[in-house]
């Protein structure tokens, strides 16, 4: 019956935790996130945060998990991350204080007795089902899943304690306990308890309850509570499996932390006691005490950290090095952050800054489509994750580019930079719009590997010859664009004009194969989206050319200047054509025109 009692007790215990813990989550509507993902730089700012939220939710592995999303998805750093852990493991000290209130003694005082959760979470429960079940708001019913939380939890700790009080004057049980009191043991009975329950609240809660039925000694106690600070960092570890590296960075400053809080308390404390023997490990650690192991040890730990907080960055880096990969995600970060609003009062250096980062975004473009069409002809998996890591990225940078535009539109511009503003404005769609097709032409080319389908011989051969062209076109509206080059704008309508005539010709040969039985029919939809894909790429390429083009004209019309373009009588522009026909012509066209030459 005591080990029935104990674990009902303990599973009462985390449940009305879990129930209180999730619903002053849902009562805070997101605040919560907001405050956490909007803490400042400031070192002891974020500590304070971290202290806050963490009391609040009374969970420090649910402000952690918390913290390391929020370093995944980079909506904070590491410098800010680890402040934060550090004020969550003061935090969490807050739970062991609100199971003290277990150990109030209202012998003799009916004030005090009503102190004793024993008298008032029955009503606590009652209001909390009361607002559960008859509120009309989401708010009411939250605060009365905290309530109801509360209750429980408190429910589960004296069920816990009223367990285990017949064992007070079992000899065989005290015994156990006193082995407690030696360091290795106890530290490890608080790891690896908590790492299996993953809640040093429920481990220090069951200490709590043992020292309030029978006789736990501070030599026991205390290596126990430090041991659960180490054994609680399984549940960010946990968490961190599935993120990013610097998701799990995050989780392994919190671990680091926590190990050395645990080594250096332990090393000190310890090798204290070997010269000056403390007699108070000898005497009965109460809840109370229990308490204040807890709230001392991360206090004094928490504060002599802080101002050396980088060291925990810098081991996580150490332990997960930054990979080139990773430098050049920083470094695009960095472009996007120099689009700040402060500059607004300046529009015409704001207008820079945002080009800025369209240059870098029209690179990534390129990228983009160049590791796309190396899939055409070689196709990987890591090739295609590429892919689509470029095409999210450039995603992230029109949106953050086109929001910034739209601000500095807002503004009184000139002419001259209303029309720069135009061009950016544009390209950026247009640039947006190349990585779209190159991850259509991964995905097209990552169904094929699944399929397990290739395309004839001659198909490769006059793709190779097509793809050359559309990475010369997507070359030169890049350059266009990022170097105001209006010779290489010019360059790139004949391409274009060429390359339509390349995909339609890819179409008839593929068509004609198919007459002849040398290809498949499965492949016909195949090859025509892969080309079709490269055509609207050269598309857009010729939009941002004329709008490169059109930067000193009073007007942005795309179609009527192409329209102008190709049918005036324009000499240079059939040479072009001429040369960029010649240049790419298909394999069997080339050697029609070396016969008629001959």
């Amino acid at each position: 019956m005591i080990i029935a009692g104990l674990v009902g007790g303990l599973a009462l215990f985390l449940y009305g935790m879990s129930v209180m813990s999730g619903g002053l989550t849902k009562l805070s509507g997101g605040t919560l996130e907001k405050i956490l993902s909007g803490v400042t730089q400031n070192r002891l700012v974020a500590y304070l945060f971290g202290v806050g939220v963490t009391a609040l939710v009374q969970s420090s592995s649910t402000s952690t998990v918390m913290v390391v999303g929020f370093v995944n998805s980079g909506i904070m750093g590491l410098n800010q991350a680890v402040n934060i852990i550090l004020g969550a493991n003061l935090g969490t000290t807050a739970n062991a204080w609100l199971l003290s209130l277990n150990a109030i003694d209202s012998a003799g005082s009916a004030w005090l007795s009503l102190f004793r959760p024993s008298t008032f979470t029955p009503f606590l429960a009652f209001i909390g089902i009361v607002l559960y079940m008859a509120g009309k708001t989401d708010r009411k019913k939250n605060f009365g899943t905290i309530l109801l939380g509360f209750s429980v939890l408190m429910t589960g700790m004296q069920t816990m304690s009223g367990a285990v009080a017949p064992l007070s004057d079992n000899a065989t049980f005290t015994h156990v306990l006193t082995t407690f009191a030696n360091p290795v043991i106890g530290f490890l009975v608080g790891i690896f308890f908590t790492m299996i329950i993953q809640s040093s609240a429920a481990t220090i809660g069951i200490l709590m309850a043992l020292a309030a039925s029978v006789f736990v000694s501070m030599g026991a106690a205390i290596p126990i509570v430090i041991g659960a600070e180490v054994g609680t960092c399984i549940t960010a570890i946990l968490s961190s499996l599935g993120a990013g590296k610097n998701g799990k960075r995050a989780a392994l400053m919190h671990l680091y932390f926590n190990i050395l809080k645990a080594v250096s308390f332990m090393t000190v404390f310890y090798t204290l006691n070997a010269f000056f023997h403390f007699h108070f490990l000898e005497e009965k650690a109460g809840m109370v005490a229990v308490a204040g192991i807890h709230t001392l040890v991360n206090l004094a730990a928490t504060l002599l950290m802080l101002p050396f907080s980088e060291l925990l960055v810098s081991l996580a880096l150490r332990s997960i090095p930054i990979d080139a990969k990773e430098k050049e995600e920083h470094a695009s970060q960095m472009s996007l952050r120099a689009m700040d609003d402060r500059f607004l009062t300046n529009p015409t250096f704001a207008l820079e800054q945002a080009r800025t980062a369209a240059c870098v975004m029209a690179d990534y473009s390129r990228e983009c489509l160049e590791a796309a069409l190396e899939l055409i002809m070689s196709y990987t998996p890591e090739g295609k994750e590429e892919v689509v890591r470029l095409e999210n990225r450039i995603d992230r940078y029109e949106d953050e580019i086109g929001s910034y535009l739209v601000k500095i539109n807002a503004t009184e511009l000139d002419l001259r930079t209303s029309h720069a503003l135009s061009v950016i404005l544009h390209s950026i769609g247009d640039f947006e719009r190349i990585s779209d097709h190159a991850r259509n032409i991964a995905e097209t080319m990552a169904e094929m590997e699944e399929r397990e389908l290739k395309f004839t011989d001659k198909a490769y051969e006059e793709l190779a010859t097509f793809t050359a062209a559309v990475r010369e076109i997507t070359g030169m509206s890049v350059e266009a664009f990022t170097k105001n080059d209006l010779t290489r704008a010019r360059d790139i309508e004949p391409l274009e004009e060429v390359i339509d005539s390349l995909n339609m010709e890819i179409k008839k040969r593929h068509i004609r194969r198919l007459r002849k039985g040398k290809c498949s029919v499965e492949l016909g939809p195949m090859l025509t989206d892969v080309a079709t894909d490269c055509e609207r790429v050269a598309d857009h390429c010729s939009n941002i050319a004329v709008a490169v083009l059109q930067v000193r004209e009073d007007g942005f019309d795309a179609h009527e200047y192409l329209e102008i373009m190709r049918n005036e009588s324009n000499p240079e522009f059939e040479r072009r054509i001429e040369y960029y026909e010649t240049r790419y012509a298909l394999p069997e066209t080339k050697k029609i025109k070396e016969k008629k030459e001959k």
